[in-house]
């Protein structure tokens, strides 16, 4: 038994810090997609809004 919680015990901050990487990692990954997906919808917007002002529409 002594065996058991000494191996959980040096486990534990191991496993501790890997956690707290892996959830860092997701979120600046997830920030990131997030970041590109609006700069991609205010490109788009732009190029819309410069096609209409000067009357060459792509969608026309």
């Amino acid at each position: 038994m002594d065996t058991t919680l000494a191996v959980l015990a040096g486990l534990t901050p191991s496993v501790g810090v890997g956690l707290l990487f892996w959830f860092a990692m997701r979120k600046i990954f997830r920030a990131d997609r997030h970041e590109r997906e609006a700069l991609d919808r205010m490109d788009r917007e732009a190029a819309r809004a410069a096609a209409e002002n000067t009357g060459n529409s792509p969608s026309r």
